[in-house]
C-alpha cells in the first residue's frame, strides 16, 4: 500500500552511516542518492532492496516531533543483528530484542532510537527464535 517514506535528516552522512549498518540484518542497503545540488533542494538517500528505494532519508534538518519506522524482519535472529547493529551505529536502546504480545500473540520486535531521535523498529512474526 505504501511505496515508500521519508524522514527528515540534518545530517545526511551521520545517517547513512547509521541506517547502512542497522538496516542490513534486515537485507536493506543504500540503494541511490543524489545531493542538494542535483535534486535543487535538498540531498538525499533511499535504502531498499535492489534499485528500488522504499526508505528515504532527506537532509532537510532536525525532524520535530520525531518519527517512528518499523521494518519487517525475515527472523527473530535478524531482529536480534538490527537491534546490535543500530547500537554499534550510534543507536540508542529503545527496547531489546523480545516478544511484543500486547501487540499481536507472535510480535517479536527490537526498538533503536536513532542519533537524530527516530524511532526505528525491526519486527518479526515468525514463531519461535
Amino acid at each position: 500500500m505504501i511505496d515508500h517514506v521519508s524522514l527528515s535528516v540534518e545530517d545526511i552522512t551521520k545517517a547513512k552511516h547509521f541506517y547502512t549498518k542497522a538496516l542490513a540484518p534486515l537485507g536493506l542497503g543504500l540503494v541511490g542518492e543524489y545531493s542538494a545540488e542535483e535534486s535543487g533542494d535538498v540531498a538525499a538517500a533511499g535504502f531498499g532492496i535492489g534499485r528500488k528505494g522504499s526508505f528515504w532519508l532527506l537532509e532537510s534538518g532536525q525532524q520535530s516531533p520525531p518519527s517512528h519506522v518499523c521494518f519487517r524482519a525475515s527472523s527473530h535472529e535478524a531482529v536480534r543483528q538490527f537491534y546490535q547493529a543500530g547500537l554499534d551505529a550510534g543507536g540508542m536502546d529503545n527496547g531489546p530484542p523480545g516478544p511484543r504480545e500486547l501487540y499481536h500473540p507472535a510480535y517479536y520486535a527490537a526498538f533503536i532510537h536513532s542519533p537524530e531521535g527516530h524511532n526505528i523498529e525491526a519486527v518479526c512474526f515468525e514463531d519461535g527464535a
